[in-house]
């Protein structure tokens, strides 16, 4: 055999054993230096590791590539961190539907020390995804309580559910994208200063309070919460909620082709009482429908946009900037 063939004969042996190992990287063929790790996560010992926090701090360097932790149905009594330094880390819920893998805790704003360190899980590092599992806070009214908490550039969640009451959601920074997720809460429980759409999801509001309260600091920010093709629906219809209110004085928040029920004020806007917010805030809907929707008695301050408006809201558009990400089109890991 010559040496060329050897060689080459060596080289298939060394990735054929590297395959069959337990963490063996699934090396793309479009991008084979980009190499990804996927490790169990299973309570009774027959995964990888038995906890999300474990596979999250001892699972092997992924390189360039992506942490896959796939996660075994069943509740999860825990407190999670993905810091800063993994980044591409991707949760996938192994059951039939995201109800049968929960992430759970209770923790409250003045038990942690406050609300941004009440959080169940705190996403730190970029490019964070997650699919068909269940985020939440389970403390209930009385306080904040923040259920997913996400500093994360290109962060992508698919059929997700985020349950809590006060401030379920800290969508903080980064551009984010929520493809037909589910969202519970009452009071300001999707807050933040992400750029980030809502997908096809279900928005539910569990008692009387505020949808969106986003925190845009200027006029030229690119912050802002885009509702795109939702469905705005309640438990209880007598308990009225208000479409959002400003955070911030240059708060952004639109509602595109969204159903709106009944628990929506006609109203509309809430201007936190200030009304300086009034020339500031940013807040418009195109095309709502259903019995929430009432584009003839909303607040004054607030826009009905037109086709033309709204299309810079549209998915593609709002997230493409700087770099043309385009998670609608399938700028995501494959989930192992």
């Amino acid at each position: 055999m010559t040496s060329k063939r050897l060689a080459t004969f060596f080289l298939a042996a060394v990735s054929a054993l590297l395959m069959a190992l337990p963490f063996a990287p699934a090396v793309s063929a479009a991008q084979n230096a980009r190499a990804s790790v996927r490790v169990v996560v299973a309570p009774d010992g027959s995964g990888d590791f038995r906890t999300i926090q474990q596979a999250i701090d001892h699972a092997p360097p992924e390189g360039d590539g992506r942490l896959i932790i796939a996660i075994q149905p069943g509740i999860y009594h825990e407190r999670l961190t993905v810091p800063q330094d993994r980044a591409r880390t991707t949760f996938v819920g192994l059951g039939k539907d995201p109800a049968s893998t929960v992430v759970t805790y209770s923790m409250s704003a003045a038990a942690a020390g406050g609300t941004f360190f009440s959080s169940t899980v705190d996403v730190e590092a970029s490019d964070f995804e997650a699919s068909n599992l269940t985020f939440e806070n389970s403390f209930g009214p009385g306080s904040q309580a923040v259920a997913l908490s996400i500093h994360s550039d290109r962060a992508i969640l698919r059929r997700c559910r985020l349950i809590g009451w006060q401030d379920t959601l800290y969508a903080a920074s980064g551009r984010q994208y929520y493809d037909h997720c589910y969202i519970e809460g009452a009071i300001d429980f999707i807050f933040g200063n992400a750029r980030a759409i809502f997908d096809h999801c279900e928005i539910h509001t569990s008692g009387a309070g505020y949808i969106a309260a986003e925190s845009r600091t200027t006029p030229d920010g690119l912050g802002g919460f885009v509702f795109n093709r939702c469905k705005l629906t309640t438990g209880d219809a007598e308990k009225k909620s208000y479409l959002g209110r400003p955070w911030r004085r240059y708060s952004r928040v639109v509602y595109i082709d969204c159903w709106m029920g009944t628990q929506i004020r006609r109203r509309g806007w809430d201007n936190w009482r200030n009304p300086a917010n009034e020339k500031t805030a940013w807040f418009g809907e195109y095309h709502s429908t259903g019995p929430g929707a009432n584009p003839g008695q909303r607040v004054p301050w607030a826009r009905q946009l037109s086709a033309a408006q709204a299309a810079a809201f549209r998915p593609q558009k709002f997230l493409a900037k700087p770099d043309g990400w385009d998670p609608v089109a399938g700028a995501r890991s494959k989930l192992q």
